[in-house]
Parts: structure tokens; C-alpha cells; sequence
């Protein structure tokens, strides 16, 4: 199946049929364009949490804080691209930390996670998107990029790689490197460690040859 994807919503839309998901969460929905592909292309989903907070933060050093007048936008965009799913979408305005309880524990059947990508914004999202997956769900998510300088030394470094890969080894998953910079893990019922990866770019899964002088970006 990831093998003949030809882009990342091609590779979700066949993997929540595959995997029958009823109730999702998505962290870091931006403009909304993914949640209405998955909700118009996967007719198994009954509630759908879409969880950002559609503001300027202070504290995240990324190129997509903007404004807030352009965050308001962005939430109205992804209102409308979603209207039609009105029934299923739950929006949860806020920061994980801020919004995250309004899911039940063990309730969802996939979480995809695609927000901040800095170090404290990765642990924040798998640890705590984690306890609201049912054993046997799973989580999955985007920008697992081989090369942690995703915009430059100007940025905080992006850590979903190599973060989520210890994450993964910490709670006992099977994690798969999947195309399109994706990544995914089963919640197990009992601990099998691995890390599959199925691109052949991740041989290297320290940090130490990253930081070195010579590697980071001007």
C-alpha cells in the first residue's frame, strides 16, 4: 500500500480504509485541506477531533507562525472546506495541552499528528495524543524528515525524527519510515520494538553528525 502512493493523502485515504477508522484525531490541521480529503475519501469515519489553535504563538520559532489575522483566515478556510462534514468534525481550538482532555482516553482508532515539529511541540503531542488511542490503534504522522534542519539554522530545528522513533522504542511499537516523510506505529498490547523502515533513508538515527559545525545550515 505505501509503496504505491503517490502522496501522502493518497497513502492516509488507504490506510483508514485498510484499517476501518471510525473516530481520528488530527494535531496541527492548518488550512484544513487534509481533514476534508480524509473525511470526503474515507466514509468509515463517525467523529473527526481537529485540534490547532489558529494563532501567533510567542514561543514557536517556525515560518508558519503568522499573524493572527491570518490564522483567523486559515480557521474560517478550514471551516468551509469541512462544512460538509459538519456532523463528524469536532474543532478543538487550542494548544494540545489546552484541548487534548476533551478526547476521551482510549477512544480513538487513528491519530495523526503534524503540528509544531520542535522538540517540546513532538513530545508534547505523541505523549499526550497517546493515552486517547485504544490498544491495538494506532498513530501516525508527518515531516519524519531524515535532516532535522527542515528550515534552516534561522528555525528550531524539526525533531519528529529522530523523537518519534524513541517514543515508539520507549512504549514497545513497531514503527515503519513510510514515503512521503510519513511515519507510523501500532499502540501494542505487549511490548515488540522495531523500526521498519521502508524508504531506505533513515541509517543514521543519531543526532550527533547533525550537529556538527559543518552539517547545520547557514
Amino acid at each position: 500500500m505505501a509503496g504505491k502512493a503517490q502522496s501522502r493523502t493518497d497513502l492516509w485515504v488507504g490506510f483508514m480504509a485498510a484499517a476501518n477508522v471510525a473516530q481520528m484525531a488530527e494535531i496541527g490541521v492548518f488550512k484544513g485541506q487534509f481533514a476534508a480529503t480524509m473525511l470526503k475519501e474515507c466514509p468509515s469515519i463517525s467523529r473527526y477531533y481537529m485540534i490547532d489553535p489558529w494563532q501567533h504563538l510567542q514561543d514557536w520559532n517556525k515560518p508558519a507562525n503568522k499573524d493572527n489575522e491570518v490564522f483567523e483566515a486559515y480557521l474560517a478556510e478550514t471551516k468551509a472546506r469541512t462544512d460538509f462534514a459538519a456532523a463528524k468534525r469536532v474543532i478543538l481550538r487550542g494548544r494540545t495541552l489546552d484541548v487534548i482532555d476533551e478526547i476521551p482516553d482510549g477512544s480513538l482508532d487513528f491519530a495523526y499528528v503534524d503540528g509544531d515539529h520542535t522538540l517540546r511541540g513532538i513530545v508534547i503531542d505523541l505523549m499526550r495524543v497517546y493515552p486517547k488511542v485504544r490498544i491495538g490503534g494506532w498513530i501516525g504522522g508527518d515531516d519524519f524528515g531524515a535532516n532535522i534542519w527542515q528550515h534552516g539554522r534561522k528555525f528550531e530545528p524539526s525533531l519528529v525524527f529522530p523523537f518519534a522513533l524513541y517514543f515508539a522504542e520507549a512504549v514497545g511499537a513497531r514503527i515503519y519510515a513510510l514515503p512521503n516523510s510519513q511515519f507510523l506505529f501500532q499502540k501494542p498490547s505487549r511490548q515488540n520494538p522495531a523500526f521498519i523502515d521502508l524508504t531506505g533513508r533513515y541509517s543514521d538515527t543519531s543526532l550527533r553528525s547533525q550537529f556538527l559545525p559543518e552539517k547545520a545550515p547557514r
